[in-house]
Formats: structure tokens, C-alpha cells, sequence
């Protein structure tokens, strides 16, 4: 098997907008970093990041969900409600944070194209999160 090359790499999924500028508004009040600001949009978050494009199709969207893993969903979900994302942007109301059944604590949120997020709570002890 040949080394594969290791170093900075970073994956950066790709997200549809139906309203570009909508959806840069809308993850920088969510309190993500805008990396870049053209063609595209980068935003930074955390240690990862993703990608906005001007490019909608509604089933891709509406199927696409990202994961935000977080230290204190408590103190995220207080800054969600605080946005008044609904009322704002014109998403529909996030859901607060709730234990699953797979063990972690989420809250959701659906960005103005439709990609579910959920913003999880890390568990103690538990590396992949």
C-alpha cells in the first residue's frame, strides 16, 4: 500500500443556497467565520469548515444535514434563541436540545436553503465526538 500524504488537510463539504447573501448572513449570525467572500463562500467552524455556492436544488438541500459538535450545547442553544432565526431569515423555529436515542443531546437548526443541522453536545470520554 503506498503512504498516503498526511499533513493540514481539511474536508469542506459543499451546501446548495437558494438566497446567497441569505445564507452568508445567516451562518455569520450564527457566529461562523467568513474565510472567503466571492464566487463561493468559505466559512470556518471549529477545527472544520464548508462551502457555500450559488448553485439550489431543493431535494439536494433539503437531504443534506451537517453536524456541529460542540462543548456546551446549553450556552449554543441560548445564542440560537437570541437570533430570533425565524422571525430573521425566515427559517422555520429551531429545535431545542433533546437526548436521542443514539446517546447524544441535539439541538436543530435548518439554514435558509433547508440543510438540517445538528448542533451536538460532546459526551465526556468519548473520543469520535
Amino acid at each position: 500500500m503506498p503512504d498516503i500524504p498526511t499533513g493540514t488537510e481539511l474536508a469542506r463539504p459543499f451546501l446548495p443556497t437558494k438566497d446567497f447573501d441569505l445564507s452568508k448572513r445567516f451562518y455569520q449570525a450564527l457566529g461562523f467565520e467568513l474565510r472567503l467572500d466571492d464566487e463561493v463562500a468559505i466559512f470556518a467552524a471549529g477545527s472544520g469548515g464548508f462551502v457555500l455556492q450559488r448553485r439550489f436544488e431543493r431535494e439536494w438541500a433539503e437531504n443534506t444535514m451537517m453536524q456541529l459538535m460542540v462543548d456546551d450545547l446549553d450556552a449554543w442553544w441560548q445564542h440560537i434563541e437570541s437570533l430570533e432565526l425565524e422571525k430573521n431569515f425566515g427559517v422555520r423555529p429551531p429545535r431545542p436540545p433533546e437526548v436521542q436515542p443514539w446517546g447524544l443531546r441535539v439541538a436543530y437548526v435548518i439554514d435558509p436553503s433547508g440543510v438540517l443541522w445538528h448542533v451536538a453536545q460532546r459526551r465526556d470520554g468519548v473520543a469520535h465526538d
